[in-house]
């Protein structure tokens, strides 16, 4: 691929963004990530996908948002990779399935349901969803050096918001039921819809995927009234993203140095 061509869907070009990626799903919390930059600049924006990149540590990095769902997420995924990123931490929000997880925790998946169909299009299905092992862990130790409260767990990924809050309304209810609570049953503590396809497009790739989520639900409770669910609280989610990458880029100059 020619240095100057630029992806069909980002807009961008190899150069433009680093090798380490935090993906959002808003282009809003896009902007928010790039003010943890050192300075950001705007790359490209086009459709759901807005790109700034910055420096954290003197070192290159980016932030993009993807959009809601599996297809959309993929295509930032594929594209970012041709242009150079092999480092990517998605920074977004879930519901809770569990009583373990509540309004404003920090949620940091360590596997997904495959609820959803882009990740076939990746791996077979008896292929597990679980992300990067270190990026996991530093993940979890950005969380446990900012004291936010945490948890690591399964996540649930599914590919319809409106099936999972209004299930009954649909012909095929039973089914999203059963299986909807199978899930929980077996330890699920979180929702999203881009889990899935980020840890199978990262690992069919072979690079490094993971993701820090904020929960905006209580268990069994949903409400979009800011006074349930503060907007400060995803940057409890952004904060850690950033103190898990800082950390990541650290660790591997050492290593290249000791290389």
């Amino acid at each position: 691929m020619d240095d100057d061509y630029k992806m069909m869907h980002l807009g961008i070009k190899k150069g433009d963004v680093g090798r380490y990626v935090f993906l959002p799903g808003s282009v809003e919390r896009a902007t928010l990530i790039s003010e943890y930059f050192d300075h950001p600049r705007k790359i490209a924006h086009n459709r759901e996908f807005l790109t700034y990149s910055g420096t954290l540590d003197g070192v290159l990095v980016s932030v993009t948002s993807t959009g809601i769902g599996g297809p959309s997420t993929t295509i930032a995924i594929e594209e970012l990779f041709q242009c150079g990123a092999d480092t990517m931490i998605r920074v977004g929000s879930c519901a809770s399935t569990s009583p373990i997880a509540r309004i404003g925790d920090v949620m940091i998946p360590n596997g997904s349901v495959r609820m959803e169909g882009t990740g076939v299009h990746y791996l077979p299905m008896e292929f597990p969803a679980v992300p990067d092992f270190f990026l996991l862990k530093e993940l979890e130790q950005a969380a446990i050096r900012l004291n936010f409260r945490y948890n690591v767990g399964i996540n649930i990924c599914k590919d319809s918001f409106y099936t999972e809050v209004s299930p009954e309304t649909k012909p095929v209810y039973y089914e999203l039921k059963a299986k909807w609570e199978a899930y929980e049953k077996g330890g699920a503590t979180h929702t999203c819809m881009e889990c899935a396809p980020l840890f199978l497009a990262g690992a069919s790739l072979g690079i490094r995927t993971a993701a820090v989520l904020i929960c905006a639900t209580n268990y069994k409770s949903y409400s979009n009234d800011d006074a349930d669910y503060p907007r400060g609280f995803e940057h409890n989610a952004i904060k850690t993203g950033i103190e898990a990458m800082r950390s990541v880029i650290h660790k591997d100059r050492q290593k290249e140095q000791a290389n």
